[in-house]
Formats: structure tokens, C-alpha cells, sequence
């Protein structure tokens, strides 16, 4: 769901407060189209700008949808004056969003040359204000969102292990959340791993690790504790992680380094 005032926030840091290079009179198509191939995302965020325009939106694909270059994902109608208006912040968006989603997908599938249960999950390693188009192009992509939000999970770092010690961490953090908040505990060192399910965590996240110290630390683990990779993992490394046996492979580059997928935006 995009809020009305995202848009507006949007659209006033593109338009400014007197452009005049969209006063154009009449109507017009517009046509959102793919430069590359990939897979789309941010097309309900380009709708909700068209939409507070006054723009109709005709025709959208779907996200999660592999398109190629010259496909038109999104289509619409309106006065030119404010197509116009709307093109550059739909553009960027999409463009962004379905960078991720592209990214996500060659992810999973690097993965499902594997394993066919790991999941690959994105990071709160996000774009202040668009963490919810983010996460929505790592779902179109195939991916797991992992946290939306600090509320979601509780997650015992390396500063709280510095600050308290690990038990203690545990301890505390599961006195103040609710029964159904899991408890994820990170580790540096395989050898860490077993002490993490010990204390109590539902999830230990394996961070930094070679693939190889990864499947040591997931051999110790008992089986209903769930075992999660993370740290600098790239697309190419997904085979190797995923070959550990380890549950989620978590990749904060989904969302920080993906390269935007190229659309231009076309009228008439």
C-alpha cells in the first residue's frame, strides 16, 4: 500500500514549485517501457503516482513477471501536462524496484541449482522511505523479506553480546517480547553456534563465515533450530552456501547494490 503521502513527497522533489517544462496542452498515452529484460516491480507504486495525477491507468503486468526488452509494463491516459509530470518518479521507481526483483530472482535460482528448501531473504539494509517497495521487489523476485521491522523478530547482535553476554541477551530480550517472537541470535564462529541454540535461540545467524565454516556450524545445530547465513554473500556465492544445508541465506546486496533495470518512458 503506498500512501498518498509518499507521493506527494515524490512528486515534490521532482516537480519543485515552478516547472514549466510540463505544460503541455491536450492528451496523451503514456507508455512504460523495458530497455532490458528482467523481472518487473514498482508498478503499484508508479500506479499510485498516475493515480494521484489524475492519470489513468489502463494496463499494468504483474509483479514477479519476467519481461523483455521492448514489453510495455505499464500503460496510461490523461491530460499530457500531467503523464508528463509523472513520468520520471514512475520510471525511477519501477526501475529501482525491478532492479531488486531481478537480482532476487537470479538469487533463487542460483540457489534451486542446489537445494530446493533454502529460502533467500532480503535485509533491513534499505533505502530510508522506500523499504516497502523494496521488500515487495524481493517477494516478486522470490525471495523472503526477512524483518520488516525491529518488531518482527528479536535479533541478539554482536553489540548486545559485547554489552550483556549472550545468555544474558536471550534471557532479557525473551522476558520483554511476545510468545510468538522468535529469537535469532548472530555468531562469528562456528563453534558458537551450538552455544546460541543452547541459550535459547530459534534461529542462529551464522555471519561472515566460509561456506565451509557454515555446514561445520549447521552439523552441530539441533534440528529444530533454524540456521541462517549472512555477511557479504554475493549471487555467485549462493551455490556454495546453499550446498551447506543451511536454512536462509540472507544478502543484504538485494536491496543496497542492485543495479536499476533500465525503462524508458514514451508518449503519444
Amino acid at each position: 500500500m503506498i500512501e498518498q503521502s509518499q507521493v506527494e513527497r515524490w512528486l515534490r522533489e521532482d516537480v519543485g514549485h515552478h516547472d514549466v517544462t510540463n505544460d503541455v496542452p491536450g492528451e496523451t498515452e503514456g507508455r512504460l517501457v523495458a530497455k532490458e529484460s528482467g523481472v518487473v516491480s514498482g508498478l503499484d507504486a508508479a500506479e499510485a503516482v498516475f493515480d494521484y495525477l489524475g492519470v489513468d491507468v489502463i494496463e499494468r503486468a504483474d509483479a514477479g513477471e519476467r519481461i523483455e526488452s521492448g514489453d510495455a509494463v505499464l500503460r496510461v491516459e490523461g491530460a499530457a501536462s500531467d503523464v508528463l509530470r509523472g513520468e520520471r518518479v514512475a520510471v525511477n521507481i519501477a526501475g529501482h524496484a525491478s532492479g531488486i526483483a531481478t537480482k532476487t530472482r537470479r538469487a533463487v535460482d542460483a540457489a534451486r541449482e542446489v537445494s530446493d528448501s533454502v529460502d533467500v531473504a532480503g535485509t533491513r539494509k534499505t533505502t530510508p522511505g522506500l523499504r516497502g517497495v523494496e521488500k515487495r521487489a524481493i517477494v516478486a523476485g522470490g525471495g523472503d523479506t526477512h524483518r520488516l521491522d525491529l518488531s518482527h523478530m528479536v535479533m541478539v547482535k554482536d553489540n548486545h553480546v559485547a554489552e550483556m553476554g549472550m545468555e544474558e541477551a536471550v534471557a532479557r530480550f525473551r522476558e520483554r517480547a511476545s510468545f510468538a517472537t522468535k529469537i535469532e541470535v548472530e555468531v562469528e564462529r562456528a563453534e558458537e553456534a551450538v552455544r546460541a541454540a543452547r541459550a535459547g535461540a530459534n534461529i542462529v545467524l551464522l555471519d561472515n563465515m566460509s561456506p565451509a565454516e557454515v555446514e561445520r556450524a549447521v552439523e552441530t545445530l539441533p534440528s529444530e533450530t533454524l540456521a541462517e547465513a549472512s555477511g557479504g554473500i554475493t549471487v555467485e556465492d549462493v551455490p556454495d552456501y546453499a550446498a551447506t544445508g543451511v536454512d536462509v541465506i540472507s544478502m543484504g546486496g538485494l536491496t543496497h547494490s542492485a543495479p536499476t533495470l533500465d525503462f524508458s518512458f514514451r508518449t503519444g
